[in-house]
């Protein structure tokens, strides 16, 4: 269900390398423009100018040796930024958000991936966005070997992209175990099926939240 104590409407795209976020998240931004809405689309880490520096770091490859919760806090940094210069101050206006990856993310990779306690990570979530979790979490699953076979055609892998497959299975099990959870605000869509399929089902859910 929609949150409608604030005036906008938080919608998170989730899931693997190779699950077709950025495209996507282009369609539902042009979807919601042409229902006349207005859609700001962000990404994390970055979305600000610390953010996007935070994520160059987050993203090089060999060049630093970064351990788990030194990239869990660096995570957090980037958030609290994106969240006070641009997330909040677009739902205080009414504005639908679409961010590419949040706080899930933070559990899927850093807590399944990289095996940091839930704890660690719900402590920090509780500091930096106590109040507020997406409205909608679009949760693109598909299998790990398919989305690291479509992500490998992108180009020169970057430092997550590189992990190795238990890494990504772990991270995809834990954004499923989210699903269950909490169903009423992540719903889960088959991204193996072609891009017309996808894109079909993920108009169907946003028609079912009144969005479009």
């Amino acid at each position: 269900m929609i949150n409608k104590t604030q005036k906008g409407t938080f919608i998170t795209l989730e899931g693997i390398e190779g699950a077709g976020k950025s495209t996507h998240i282009r369609y539902i931004h042009e979807l919601l423009s042409q229902a006349g809405k207005k859609v700001l689309t962000t990404r994390e880490p970055g979305g600000t100018d610390l953010g996007e520096r935070i994520r160059d770091i987050l993203l090089m490859q060999h060049e630093l040796n970064i351990d788990a919760e030194s990239e869990l806090l660096l995570m957090f940094a980037a958030r609290s930024q994106h969240l006070k210069q641009v997330i909040l101050p677009a739902l205080a206006n009414g504005i639908i958000v679409l961010c590419d990856r949040f706080t899930d993310s933070t559990y899927a990779y850093q807590g399944g991936g990289r095996g940091v306690v839930s704890e660690k990570i719900d402590r920090l979530a509780n500091l930096v966005h106590p109040n507020l979790k997406p409205d909608l979490t679009l949760l693109l699953d598909l299998p790990v070997d398919i989305g690291l076979e479509r992500a490998s055609k992108n180009g020169e892998a970057d430092r997550f992209e590189s992990e190795a497959v238990l890494f990504f299975e772990s991270a995809r099990q834990v954004y499923l175990n989210i699903a269950i959870a909490d169903p009423g605000r992540v719903k889960v869509v088959n991204a193996i099926r072609d891009i017309d399929h996808i894109q079909q089902e993920i108009k169907s859910i946003l028609q079912e939240h009144k969005l479009c």
